[in-house]
């Protein structure tokens, strides 16, 4: 059998292939999953599919029409599967329920420092050979306080960086968890920990309840200094908004891995085309403004993670076993 994987990257390609090595061939394409690309899925029962990928209900119905039964997918997220439709089609949907914490969180820190410390500015300048200090001047993260909005393995890693620095902790989420608390880290409303916090930082899921979560409301309320970074999910944070603030000035800085509408934009090169997204090409312009690539989780050791998880998943569906990844069990 054959299993044909949709949107990986160059460097994820080897690992794929030798994770599949024994177990079915499996295909690897570059393009991502959506409604023009479905139908190149024909006659395979089994893909596997990247977080950017298009898995609503008219991509589904022709994934099912061509004879798709189950859907790999190999990241953690799955907002962008609609699982009801999946189910009503009697298709299988797995997710990636676990991958090291720490690529997420160490690249969030990455962020965060970056643009405190104004690296990409002053790196841009010694190209140049202007070795001039003005505008570089960061602060010390030591005794400043970091509130971290979501405290699951990734914000409980990220947490863990932060008291290494020496800094006030302060975190929100729905259940406490036991590690950041033992860590010293202190329990506020999500309103308290905007207001206190130097460095903000998101580590909770995209669902309906999050969507916006850091809304026109919540920027305002923040330091006018204050750092804002999110290596999550793009729709967790109002972008409109936010350029609204940096418009006023507002923040030292704000890192992104992530953003509400990058679908059909991040993972290929647009270097050459105008892109029409107002709100992404104002964003970038802010010079205290830092945007990657939903790059965070890019490590050896997680994509490793992911692709084992991956294999796992298929042998699962083809055993007819169901773990704790599986979101749409077999029919």
């Amino acid at each position: 059998m054959e299993i044909l994987a949709f949107g990986v990257q160059a460097d994820e390609k080897p690992l794929i292939e030798r994770a599949f090595e024994g177990h079915h061939e499996v295909r690897c394409l570059d393009v991502f999953l959506n409604e023009d690309t479905a139908l190149i899925a024909a006659g395979h029962e089994i893909i596997s599919t990247s977080v950017n990928a298009d898995l609503g209900a008219r991509v589904l119905e022709i994934l099912a029409a061509g004879g798709t039964r189950m859907i790999a997918q190999r990241s953690t997220g799955f907002n962008n599967i609609d699982l009801d439709v999946a189910g009503r089609l009697g298709m299988t949907v797995a997710r990636v329920s676990y991958y090291s914490p720490y690529s997420v969180a160490e690249f969030a820190w990455t962020l965060a420092m970056a643009v405190n410390r104004r690296i990409v500015r002053a790196s841009t300048r010694t190209r140049d050979f202007d070795f001039r200090l003005d505008g570089l001047m960061g602060r010390d993260m030591h005794g400043r306080t970091a509130g971290v909005l979501g405290t699951g393995k990734i914000g409980e890693a990220f947490t863990r960086i932060a008291r290494g620095f020496g800094m006030r902790l302060l975190g929100w989420d729905v259940a406490e968890n036991p590690a950041c608390t033992e860590l010293g880290m202190t329990y506020v409303p999500k309103e308290q920990l905007l207001a206190e916090s130097d460095l903000v930082t998101l580590h909770v899921p995209l669902m309906p309840q999050t969507q916006h979560l850091i809304d026109a409301a919540a920027l305002k309320a923040m330091k006018d200094d204050a750092i804002l970074v999110n290596s999550s999910r793009g729709g967790l944070i109002d972008t409109a908004a936010l350029v609204a603030e940096l418009r006023e000035g507002r923040f030292t800085g704000v890192g992104l891995d992530v953003y509400e509408a990058e679908a059909g934009l991040f993972y290929v090169d647009r270097s050459l085309e105008a892109i029409e997204d107002d709100t992404l090409a104002r964003l970038v312009t802010f010079p205290n403004v830092l945007v990657s690539s939903h790059q965070a989780y890019y490590t050896e050791d997680a994509v490793g993670q992911i692709v084992e998880a991956t294999v796992r998943n298929v042998l699962d569906y083809r055993a007819g076993r169901r773990s704790e990844n599986v979101l749409v069990p077999r029919s």
